[in-house]
């Protein structure tokens, strides 16, 4: 019988040796590496290729969503579960757009986390019983569609939600182009079209909405 391969990404130590205690007891899984951060998790999958990523959705570098992203894109057979202790009807689906096929809230970890990655690495997605209710109560409203194509008008690309985040997490801009491997002038362009989307004007304008868009926690 094949071995699960699994990756965990959480930037609390303590959350990832429980998680990976939790996991490996069970029979063939095996937890092939530990992410400290987003991008550092989008990494490790890329060389690595998991049959399921665990991904805590606050992160520093690179959050969970934007990481999904990127997982999803490079490393198409790597399902992901996103851990979280939020539960909006808006965060689920971000998290559902971004490609993760699992969302579990923390506070249910204990309870469901072996049910959650046993399912997806059936290919079924898993998601806590409140937040299936958030979904189902989303699709069922007939005004939510033109709704949420509304919202999505201006909203941040992936790629400027990430330099967003780094920017909120005080790098420079001169760090985010050595860590995205681009220019200084393409991170000043990204920079200012990120800016005149929101409607800034200042770095702690943006540091309020990466919080409240949950891309850095408070």
């Amino acid at each position: 019988m094949k071995a699960l391969r699994i990756l965990i990404a959480d930037d609390h130590e303590l959350i990832r040796e429980g998680l990976k205690a939790r996991l490996e007891k069970q029979p063939g899984w095996q937890v092939c590496a530990e992410a400290l951060n987003g991008r550092q998790a989008v990494e490790l999958a890329r060389t690595l290729r998991p049959d399921v990523a665990v991904l805590d959705i606050s992160m520093p570098e690179l959050n969970g969503i934007e990481a999904t992203r990127q997982i999803r894109r490079e490393c198409p057979k790597t399902a992901v579960l996103i851990l979280t202790m939020q539960e909006s009807e808006g965060l689920v689906r971000e998290v559902l757009a971004a490609g993760a096929r699992g969302f579990v809230l923390k506070t249910d970890t204990t309870r469901l986390l072996v049910a959650a990655v046993e399912a997806l690495a059936e290919g079924k997605p898993f998601f806590t019983g409140k937040v299936s209710e958030l979904v189902l109560g989303g699709f069922l409203d007939p005004g939510h569609a033109s709704r949420a194509a509304s919202a999505e008008a201006g909203r941040l690309s992936p790629r400027e939600r990430e330099i967003a985040q780094l920017l909120a997490e005080g790098k420079t801009n001169k760090e985010i182009a050595a860590k995205l491997g681009v220019s200084v002038k393409t991170i000043d362009a990204h920079r200012a079209n990120i800016m005149r989307k929101l409607s800034l004007h200042c770095i702690a304008g943006l540091v309020r909405y990466a919080i409240r868009e949950k891309l850095i926690e408070p």
